[in-house]
């Protein structure tokens, strides 16, 4: 009779760890066909099709202040108005100046990329999704693309705001607002991105994630044997929800190797703090920052849209998209429960 119980009372513990497990997935508010629909507007071939052009010789490698930054700003902002995705200050202005004295001396002014949809239940709480779409520009005569670093970036951010404004025409638009932001001057010291946060244009207090991407195009050489990856870093440095949120998306629906390697604080590249995120989580906001790591092209003139993993570059797109729909659908604004 007392094995009887034990035998029961071990079913019991099963049970409810499997249940557990299960409410953890139920407890998503991202339906399966309604998301999945728009991320499968994420393809590879508009994202080859955007990153070919903007990693191309007509931007000259969008240098912060130069003439091929100021050609790739434009660029960006026709995407949005060709799409019909608004500016956050209404208008033709999808641009957030930034004077020389916000830069660094012998800068020309600048300019952060941004476009906006507005949530319809919550619209004054943001999500901000972030890339640099500045890179290193001419040198030697010789373009230094940045097709990876931050093109793949720049060009996932234009997918994942068209596939919501999609669900917007549709009558599935998000409960909260997103901001869509291009910023400059992160290859001169994360500037535009510190500019925004100095001078936000919606109150930090209400922009309740940034989701950064910085390089999600290629495949390191520690995964050539597996590309279907990607670094994730700092998204439990400020929030266990977020965290725990972002590894539920990955197993319902895209199933990536999800490498935590470069967000161990004891790790030399100290990433956390290299790029854009990290002017938002100053600021106690949970952010992600989406990462494929350093490959032999980093920085030269060899970063070039042809050398791009273009299926691993969509799934990554989508993991994005997936989690910036939960983050602005849920019921409740991401806890921040670590500083």
């Amino acid at each position: 009779m007392r094995n009887l119980y034990l035998l029961i009372f071990i079913i019991s513990l099963q049970s409810c760890g499997s249940k557990t497990i299960n409410s953890q997935l139920d407890s998503l508010t991202t339906g399966s066909e309604t998301a999945t629909e728009y991320a499968n507007t994420i393809t590879k071939s508009d994202l080859s099709k955007l990153l070919y052009r903007l990693a191309s010789d007509e931007f000259q490698g969008r240098e912060t202040g130069k003439l091929g930054q100021k050609k790739a700003a434009d660029y960006l902002k026709n995407f949005y108005i060709q799409h019909k995705i608004a500016s956050p200050y209404g208008g033709s202005d999808y641009f957030q100046s930034i004077p020389t004295e916000h830069l660094r001396p012998k800068l020309n002014p600048s300019e952060n990329v941004v476009a906006f949809i507005e949530g319809s239940e919550k619209p004054d709480e943001i999500v901000v999704i972030s890339a640099h779409y500045d890179h290193l520009g001419m040198y030697d005569g010789k373009i230094y693309y940045g097709a990876d670093d931050d093109g793949s970036g720049n060009v996932a951010i234009l997918e994942i705001a068209e596939a919501f404004q999609k669900a917007v025409l549709e009558g599935n638009g998000p409960k909260r607002s997103i901001l869509f932001l291009h910023v400059t001057g992160e290859e001169k010291g994360l500037l535009g991105s510190k500019y925004y946060t100095n001078f936000p244009i919606f109150p930090l207090e209400n922009t309740i994630a940034n989701l950064n991407i910085d390089m999600i195009g290629r495949v390191d050489d520690l995964h050539q044997e597996n590309p279907n990856f990607v670094y994730l870093i700092g998204s439990d440095k400020l929030s266990t929800e977020l965290h725990k949120l972002s590894e539920e998306i990955n197993e319902k629906f895209t199933q990536l190797e999800l490498d935590y390697t470069y967000n161990n604080e004891d790790d030399p590249n100290r990433y956390y703090y290299r790029s854009d995120h990290y002017n938002f989580a100053k600021n106690n906001i949970p952010i992600i920052f989406y990462f494929n790591g350093t490959h032999e092209d980093y920085h030269k003139p060899s970063d070039t849209p042809d050398k791009i993993n273009y299926d691993v570059l969509t799934k990554r797109t989508q993991l994005i998209f997936y989690t910036a729909w939960e983050i602005a659908n849920r019921e409740d604004r991401i806890k921040v429960d670590k500083k």
